[in-house]
């Protein structure tokens, strides 16, 4: 193998570790500006983990870079312990730690919205739900579709962006879906059968039409970029949803392993794939992290959100010891999704 096809292989894989330490770099910073603007001591904040590499320490922080390039911290001073410095996190308001806690997030859902909005400025056109055209023999031409309807809802569930007319495909049992369209100012209900295609033992409806695209205006690219972000959204809470009630299983979920991997082919397909995948990725993250779950910030947020309606705390025992145990299923959760990416891998 020569330098080049080692390069070709390895560079999509270093720009997906890169991107994914910039989503925690990203979130950790989100913090760390919080925490001071609120005036909160913070001992370290590190790059990556394990071994230090290198350290420098300002004021009152210590600004570190760790030998493992995956993860990071912002260690606050009294944040999971008592203090009695006046600038620790648990001796400050309940509003000012809230909004510390939400901030890691909020950074990785700012993220993502220019991500989006990166990829919308940057296309010829903004896409629409309008049909345009139908491929040859398109089957749902068959069905009642026409040139120019406006595609409102698929099974009920409401149609915004491109985005959410393919999340609606790909979750769809049957080759048969409840279409809501707007044809010459009349909502019409239309029964429309496609074709589908198999695909690791699962048919997928095939989209045999295209979509109306509109030039690019400020306001049409501020929505759309809004619209994409919703949908991006909503995307997660619907795979949330259908994890839950048994649709997919632990196979079909991705840990680091999987997620570098899929970012890594995004990269090598093209420049809009991989951004429509980061942008994906870091909402995920954003959003995931916000869930009322044991050792994510969700959790703290939850738990400060009763403190500030009853005004009691929960003991610091208590809330270390329920973050421990989060935290172990969260681990031994990741270690099952990573051992599943790499079978898939071999």
């Amino acid at each position: 193998m020569n330098i080049t096809s080692i390069w070709n292989t390895a560079y999509p894989i270093i720009i997906a570790i890169l991107f994914f330490e910039l989503i925690i770099i990203i979130h950790e910073g989100g913090h760390f500006v919080a925490a001071r603007l609120m005036k909160i001591k913070v001992n370290e904040f590190a790059i990556g983990m394990g071994p230090k590499l290198f350290s420098r320490t300002g004021k009152e922080t210590t600004f570190s870079l760790r030998a493992i390039p995956f993860g990071g911290y912002c260690a606050m001073e009294g944040e999971d312990e008592e203090s009695d410095d006046e600038n620790a996190f648990i001796n400050k308001k309940v509003r000012q730690r809230i909004f510390v806690v939400v901030a890691g997030a909020a950074m990785n859902l700012i993220l993502g919205f220019v991500i989006l909005f990166i990829m919308v400025s940057s296309g010829s056109l903004v896409g629409t739900t309008q049909i345009a055209r139908f491929e040859d023999n398109a089957v749902s031409a068959q069905y009642g579709l026409e040139v120019g309807d406006v595609i409102k809802s698929i099974d009920g569930v409401r149609i915004y962006t491109p985005n959410d007319l393919s999340t609606a495909f790909t979750r769809s049992d049957d080759a048969t879906v409840d279409m809501r369209v707007t044809r010459d100012g009349k909502e019409l209900s239309l029964d429309v059968t496609f074709g589908t295609e198999e695909y690791e033992g699962r048919n997928y409806i095939i989209m045999d039409f295209w979509l109306l695209g509109e030039k690019k205006t400020v306001s049409n690219v501020i929505k759309a970029t809004a619209y994409d972000f919703v949908s991006y959204s909503k995307t997660i809470f619907l795979s949330v949803h259908d994890m839950i009630v048994g649709k997919y299983g632990i196979s079909d979920v991705s840990g680091p392993v999987g997620a570098v991997s899929i970012v890594s082919q995004a990269v090598k397909t093209s420049f809009s794939s991989m951004l429509r995948i980061m942008a994906l990725l870091t909402i995920n993250v954003g959003l995931f992290n916000l869930f009322p779950i044991p050792a994510l910030d969700g959790w703290r947020l939850f738990i400060l959100i009763g403190e500030g309606i009853t005004g009691k705390k929960l003991p610091s025992k208590a809330e270390y010891l329920i973050n421990a145990i989060g935290l172990i299923v969260l681990l031994g959760f990741m270690c099952v999704v990573t051992f599943s990416d790499i079978t898939k891998l071999i």
